[in-house]
């Protein structure tokens, strides 16, 4: 009983020392789209409306989808670290960095014609024009971010994690010092906004990509650019496919839910609302979020190196660790009141948020332990298994119980957050005992 305890111990160690810097990177992240909303905010009703319209549907297919396939590299980074076969780290990371970048091209094209999607599906014309404007500026920072997924993930499977938290805290103040000058002194608006956004977001990737050129810490990892990252491209994309469906599908419900929100009567307040509840569901979902990183990280590291034991009793200690991250997160009932100030100063939107915060509570507990099961199953490699489950919970029961609970029983925005959760994404501890090296190199 000593050894284990002792065992279990050192492991929550390793986990903390992820876990935590990876939630301060995931919150600096984060806060950069939640920041611009906070400025736009305040600007009035419409402007508020049409950015959050354009920053879920930005979410739904660009970032998600690029965060999704960058997610394969926990596979491949992982056991690669774990096999110590540093040097594939680098190649790893530049063949996911040319993918990605590949798939921003038709994203863009999407953004630029943003205006005429949401009106084919029934967006507010006028909501529409601004949110298109919104996307449009947005567009630079797409290789940005794709850029910075990849290196995050490069890092994150090295343990290198305190550099990640520098680079993005300092873009995140700088970004609120780029919005504040765009969106209030110049009155660029919401178009101010989606600028600070690209400024901040490439500064990170600048930051972190002189770090990897410079730092001793990577000179085993990164050897430079190698022709050999073009080959076993149709392998990476065979997990980094499965990766994006296994993320995406789980974002993308929360953004249709802002979508749905925009055929509700009066679809500002609602959009509002629905949005604010959201990107308040997201600063607390970057908790859990980071325990997964540090699940993959921990998991991966030990399939790699042949250790599956080890990999059993990491996912046990990620399991308490959920838990706990999901009963810190149900007290957002504590501040119900008066989050939505730090959004608008419109009284209605006000009270509605905090109508809602006692079902983000009960979600936040839910999600903790789901998000962090599905950082175990990225580590192995389960990425296929972990979208389907998420196709079954989300879509074949989540969304069509919103619009029955919205449209037909007349619930509005708040069926939309009382979606049904399926943890089918927790991977079955008792199972990892034979868990083997799935990495295709």
């Amino acid at each position: 009983m000593g050894i284990w305890r002792k065992d279990m111990a050192d492991e929550a160690k390793k986990q903390l020392w992820l876990a935590g810097p990876m939630i301060s990177v995931s919150l600096f992240q984060c806060s950069l789209q939640l920041i611009s909303v906070m400025f736009v905010g305040h600007l009035g009703e419409l402007p508020l409306a049409a950015t959050s319209l354009a920053s879920s549907f930005a979410n739904v297919s660009g970032f998600c989808v690029l965060a999704g396939m960058a997610c394969a590299l926990d596979t491949f980074c992982g056991q690669s670290y774990g096999a110590e076969q540093h040097h594939m780290l680098g190649i790893h990371m530049q063949r996911g960095m040319l993918v990605i970048l590949i798939v921003t091209i038709p994203v863009a094209i999407i953004w630029v014609n943003l205006r005429l999607i949401l009106v084919v599906l029934h967006q507010n014309h006028i909501i529409a024009k601004e949110a298109q404007a919104y996307a449009r500026y947005l567009i630079p920072s797409l290789s940005a971010n794709g850029i910075l997924q990849c290196m995050i993930k490069f890092l994150q499977t090295q343990n290198i994690v305190i550099p990640m938290v520098l680079a993005t805290g300092i873009s995140c103040l700088l970004h609120v010092l780029f919005s504040w000058f765009l969106v209030l002194k110049f009155g660029l608006g919401n178009k101010g906004a989606a600028i600070a956004i690209c400024l901040s977001s490439w500064i990170s990737c600048i930051q972190l990509s002189l770090y990897i050129k410079f730092s001793s810490s990577c000179t085993r990892s990164w050897t430079g650019f190698l022709t050999q990252s073009f080959h076993g491209i149709p392998k990476f994309l065979r997990l980094a496919i499965p990766s994006a469906l296994m993320f995406c599908l789980e974002s993308w419900t929360f953004e249709l839910v802002v979508l749905l929100s925009g055929v509700l009567p009066n679809p500002k307040l609602q959009t509002s609302v629905l949005s604010i509840c959201l990107n308040t569901a997201g600063i607390f979902w970057m908790v859990p979020f980071g325990v997964s990183a540090a699940a993959s990280t921990r998991v991966s590291d030990e399939v790699g190196a042949g250790r599956p034991k080890a990999a059993y009793l990491a996912v046990k200690v990620i399991f308490l660790m959920a838990l706990t991250v999901g009963i810190l997160g149900s007290m957002l009932l504590l501040i119900r009141n008066i989050w939505g100030h730090a959004f608008t100063n419109v009284t209605e939107v006000v009270s509605y948020v905090a109508s809602l915060m006692p079902v983000l509570a009960s979600m936040a507990f839910l999600d903790a332990i789901q998000t962090a099961m599905s950082g175990v199953a990225r580590g192995c490699g389960w990425q296929k298994l972990g979208a389907c489950v998420n196709l079954g919970s989300y879509y074949i029961i989540g969304v069509p119980s919103a619009v029955v609970f919205a449209f037909v029983l007349h619930m509005k925005g708040r069926a939309k957050k009382a979606e049904t959760r399926v943890q089918g994404t927790a991977v079955p501890v008792d199972t990892l005992s034979g868990v083997q090296n799935v990495s295709p190199h």
